[in-house]
């Protein structure tokens, strides 16, 4: 019944494998992704993706660093940021999850490769680093707050955990993990150490890790890691512990706040922790940090952080859509902390989180060949970028084009390990049934609790339609349930089994009783594209509404505005998108696939008006001297779907539209 991966009875593989929870989730060998938008994504992903990455790791000398390790050389010639071994260890697990997805030779030799260089950068107590304790560097663990070092063999316990699910324990680099991860727990164990990472991510390395090789102690290290966090452990900085989440206890904290990368790995391992230790006022404390966080510092395209100094949370509905941060890393993230919740709770808005984030921020990032990548994702771009070198790195994060690499890389590394283990989110299995939450082109071969097998094949073409089908292969002789996610972007829904009558069903999750062998389940969902308006509190987008059509986010870009003229924010010859309003009493529209709305461009009104396009006057009037605007000619204006932006060239863009 299951599909061959070359998996060797490790478990099951799967990014996060808790001992507990309400739902259990169903690995690669066990869903596999055959068509749509995400298969293609993978096949670029497994073809592109991570060979460009693998190029732009060596071009840069970070892979290099530990054979300068070996060497001696690394005071000297070492190279790269201070977490460069990460980006390693990130195209590490992505590779292992693409080795269980799909195996192949070549790919193998090439993570073998790799492993051997790690592996003898290793010291003899299980340190593994390249950026401190070697002759000519500061010594091991003296720059807590900003070294990362913990931070890096957090990445390296989550590939191994990846690479012991798809490839077994005795793997190279899970022995690598593993005196690193002892060394880890005899430094910072209950007599050692009392300090924590800067940036949180051992947490949820050494979780997944204990997890994957039955190792307790690594479980408890981590429980540490998160207790210690909030006592004010780490030197205060210019923005703030707040920004390493070391101000609060992540037990009393109210919402997700700081550094957002940093706030939602430490969530993840908060809840790995938790849910393992059966501690229940912990998980709740994360659960209610992720609702409010969801609730009053996302933004509509599931992106969070809205500071770019530090790279944050801002405070609650502080979201404004040209300063929109939106790090595709965070986004990253909060799939992972999304994902935990909904093993341990289940819950139908966990997963829409989920199908929020990856289709409208980490489906953003790479361009279509994946050989480019958007390390912050803006909601309004009001000047259009400069092309992009394909033979530079760059330099600024806030990019309004893709680069192919960054000084700082973890955003390319970090969606190649997304894309390879995307199967492991679409289902999951509880004592009763299957439960689908992510839809796509699929195949499903699960095993209950039970021992019992259910065969599902997924036949769909959405996003782009709203009909989704679940033909039972196989099911179990006794009594079942499948259960399907309606959305909350669906108003409503229906559901039909074989030819019986239609039920209507609203968001949330839809039980079906038993689907007999040979069946079909059809649910329709509605993706009709709609007018999406903020609530009042987001005052920076007051008075302006988005367009959604089922999951995905759509944007205005310039480069569709040419048939309207120039514009005057700067936008060239096509026409810039900042005096573009929108009639909001004429919903959009869909033709042959496209979306449209009724726009037009924004006449002047006021006082003191000029046409002198090189003086402005002042920008400020008192409303008895203001005139109405007249009202603009009205066109049929196409929109694109956010994550394909900048895909034709420099454009201003923005997500969020004035209505007239």
């Amino acid at each position: 019944m299951l599909f061959p991966t070359g998996h060797r009875g490790a478990a099951t593989p799967t990014p996060v494998a808790p001992s507990t929870g309400r739902l259990r989730p169903l690995g690669l060998d066990q869903v596999r992704i055959t068509g749509g938008p995400w298969a293609r994504r993978q096949e670029v992903n497994a073809t592109a993706t991570l060979a460009h990455i693998e190029q732009w790791l060596e071009r840069e000398g970070w892979l290099a660093n530990f054979d300068l390790a070996v060497s001696g050389g690394l005071a000297e010639g070492r190279r790269g940021r201070e977490f460069s071994d990460s980006e390693v260890y990130k195209l590490l697990e992505a590779m292992a999850w693409e080795l269980g997805r799909r195996p192949d030779d070549g790919l193998r030799g090439r993570f073998d490769a790799i492993v051997a260089r790690v592996a003898a950068a290793q010291e003899p107590d299980g340190y593994i680093g390249t950026r401190f304790g070697r002759p000519g560097q500061e010594p091991r663990y003296t720059d807590l707050e900003w070294g990362h070092e913990l931070y890096c063999q957090g990445h390296l316990f989550q590939a191994a955990a990846a690479r012991a699910r798809t490839g077994g324990t005795d793997d190279r680099l899970v022995e690598v993990a593993r005196r690193s991860a002892e060394h880890v727990c005899a430094t910072f164990g209950p007599d050692g150490n009392q300090g924590i990472c800067g940036h949180a991510e051992v947490e949820v390395g050494l979780a997944e890790l204990g997890r994957a090789l039955g190792e307790p102690r690594y479980l408890a290290q981590a429980a540490l890691f998160v207790e210690r966090r909030g006592h004010g452990v780490l030197a205060d900085i210019e923005f703030g512990r707040s920004y390493y989440q070391d101000d609060v206890p992540v037990r009393d904290a109210e919402v997700l706040h700081g550094h957002a990368v940093r706030a939602n790995y430490l969530a993840a391992g908060a809840v790995d922790v938790a849910v393992e230790t059966g501690d229940t006022a912990l998980l709740d404390a994360v659960a209610g940090q992720w609702a409010r966080a969801q609730a009053r510092r996302t933004y509509v395209t599931g992106g969070q952080g809205s500071h770019h100094q530090d790279e944050a949370f801002g405070d609650d509905w502080v979201l404004p859509p040209d300063r929109a941060y939106s790090e595709t890393c965070a986004s990253v993230g909060s799939v992972m902390v999304s994902w935990r919740l909904l093993l341990a709770r289940g819950g139908a808005e966990h997963a829409d989180a989920i199908e929020r984030a990856l289709t409208n921020v980490v489906a953003t990032s790479p361009a279509h060949d994946g050989r480019s990548f958007f390390y912050a994702n803006t909601l309004h771009q009001r000047v259009p970028a400069e092309h992009v070198d394909t033979d530079v790195v760059s330099k600024r994060a806030e990019a309004s084009l893709r680069a192919p690499w960054f000084e700082v890389s973890c955003c390319p590394p970090n969606v190649a390990r997304t894309f390879a283990s995307l199967a492991a989110y679409v289902a999951t299995v509880d004592d009763g049934g299957v439960q689908l939450h992510q839809y796509a082109p699929a195949e499903i071969r699960a095993e209950l609790p039970s021992g019992e097998h259910v065969g599902l094949d997924v036949v769909t073409d959405y996003p782009a339609d709203g009909r989704v089908e679940v033909r039972v292969v196989a099911a179990p002789a006794g009594d079942w349930t499948l259960t399907l996610r309606v959305p909350a972007w669906s108003s409503s829904a229906r559901v039909r089994v074989d030819d019986g009558a239609v039920r209507e069903v609203g968001p949330g999750l839809v039980e079906v009783a038993g689907p007999r062998a040979d069946g079909v389940v059809v649910l329709d969902l509605d993706t009709a594209p709609r007018f999406v308006v903020p609530d009042p509190h987001i005052d920076a987008v007051r008075g302006c509404v988005a367009v959604q059509r089922g999951p995905e986010v759509y944007c205005l870009e310039s480069v569709d505005l040419a048939a309207m003229g120039p514009g005057s924010d700067g936008g060239g010859a096509d026409g810039g998108v900042d005096d573009i309003v929108v009639d909001a009493s004429v919903p959009p529209w869909e033709v042959d696939g496209a979306v449209y709305v009724r726009a037009g461009r924004r006449g002047a009104a006021g006082a003191g008006d000029s046409d002198d396009t090189d003086v402005a006057g002042w920008p400020y009037a008192t409303a008895a001297d203001l005139d109405p605007a007249p009202r603009p000619e009205l066109h049929d204006v196409p929109l694109v779907p956010y994550h394909d932006w900048a895909n034709r060239g420099p454009a201003t863009m923005r997500v969020w539209l004035p209505t007239l």
